[in-house]
């Protein structure tokens, strides 16, 4: 899996994984749980995952959401 972003926003989060997900494009939200670790403050990010091989794609379709600011720099 490949991270596309790092951030506390839900709404952020919700939002590209609306985007990914209306192109076809699996992704996932992780560290959810960690929330109530840490009592639901928001301190602790959560992470957007897509597959290796639709990371480009991916990440085309969040710039051209205008969401390139939030994109983890690619490897």
């Amino acid at each position: 899996m490949h991270e596309l972003i790092r951030a506390n926003d839900p709404v952020l989060l919700s939002y590209a994984q609306s985007l990914l997900e209306d192109a076809g494009i699996h992704c996932f939200v992780a560290d959810q749980g960690m929330s109530i670790l840490e009592g639901s403050l928001g301190m602790l990010p959560r992470r957007l995952l897509v597959e290796e091989e639709r990371a480009d794609q991916a990440r085309r379709i969040l710039t051209d959401a205008g969401l390139a600011g939030e994109l983890r720099t690619a490897k």
